[in-house]
């Protein structure tokens, strides 16, 4: 493992312990000897999950779409900067290039790339650890949505279980360092096609 995708809010949300738990993820990185790829911000929990990793001396790759770039919102010092036309191109190249994925708390926009990747995963399109960094439980009650699912048929129990959960940085980057890939069973079957 060379490099995790964190996904995180451009806003600072309402707790500091959202900040300085962002702060330390990009420490943690930096120590492990692990690179940082995330959407290319300067601000909110982006700009201080790059932050860290840059204090800690660890490589930081933002990908962030021109619009944004235009709105002086980009981090000027970064490793890398890639800048992409659109959303899609910036999820599919945090993919490509990312061998894990982290959510952190934030928005509409971090549940977008965090269910997409999930989604992907569950179709087989890669076998890449993905967790959730659930600081002061702020995943709580979209865990207990993603039960219902399960409950409800909706999504599979091994599915839901092949998300990592973690309350702190250090537990889940060692847990990343150390994940085995669990062997999904195919997404539908057969006898449920028809």
């Amino acid at each position: 493992m060379k490099q995790v995708c964190i996904f995180c809010g451009s806003y600072t949300g309402t707790q500091p312990m959202y900040a300085a738990a962002a702060h330390a993820m990009g420490m943690g990185l930096a120590q492990r000897g692990l690179g940082l790829v995330y959407g290319g911000g300067r601000v909110g929990l982006m700009g201080a999950v790059a932050d860290g990793t840059l204090v800690g001396g660890g490589k930081v790759t933002g990908i962030i779409p021109q619009s944004l770039v235009d709105r002086e919102l980009a981090h000027v010092g970064l490793s890398e900067l890639h800048v992409v036309a659109s959303m899609h191109q910036r999820k599919a190249l945090m993919a490509e290039i990312a061998d894990a994925f982290v959510a952190m708390p934030g928005g509409f926009g971090t549940l977008d790339e965090l269910f997409e990747i999930i989604t992907w995963a569950q179709l087989g399109f890669h076998n890449k650890p993905i967790a959730l960094l659930n600081i002061g439980g702020y995943f709580d009650p979209l865990r207990t949505f993603i039960d219902h699912m399960v409950t409800e048929g909706f999504v599979k129990p091994e599915h839901r279980d092949a998300v990592l959960v973690k309350n702190e940085v250090d537990d889940l980057l060692d847990t990343l360092l150390t994940y085995q890939p669990p062997q999904l069973e195919k997404w539908i079957k057969k006898r449920e096609q028809l």
